[in-house]
């Protein structure tokens, strides 16, 4: 059975979509943007909008009881590939080997014209 994950400590659904869905013990974590919830503002530049976007994620996870070192797959989505150097520099200050493993998709436009959007999948 599936079950909607709703946390205030992200950004809201904006869309006919969930934050997440919890299915068994696989919570498939919908892509974040850095949004931060509490004021709906958004960091410049990709460093920043990167820790954004994981906290973001961080949040969802935490409102289950995971965490992102439970994560097992990510998808980023990146406006720039050009940017990816500095992406991954924050993106390996959350994640513990065994890492996660991931794609990185180069994109032409995302929501609210941000740098970065991740998706994951998490055990609980």
């Amino acid at each position: 059975m599936k079950k909607e994950i709703a946390t205030d400590n992200a950004p809201k659904a904006i869309g006919p979509y969930s934050q997440g869905i919890l299915w068994n013990d696989l919570i498939f974590a919908s892509g974040q943007i850095p949004v931060n919830p509490a004021n709906g503002e958004i960091p410049a530049g990709i460093k920043e909008q990167t820790k954004q976007v994981l906290e973001n994620v961080s949040a969802i996870l935490k409102s289950l009881g995971s965490s992102i070192e439970n994560v097992i797959k990510t998808t980023v989505f990146i406006k720039n590939m050009n940017d990816f150097a500095e992406m991954n520099a924050v993106y390996e200050t959350y994640f513990i080997k065994p890492f996660p493993a991931r794609s990185t998709v180069e994109v032409a436009r995302l929501p609210k014209d941000v740098l970065v959007e991740i998706e994951v999948i998490a055990y609980k």
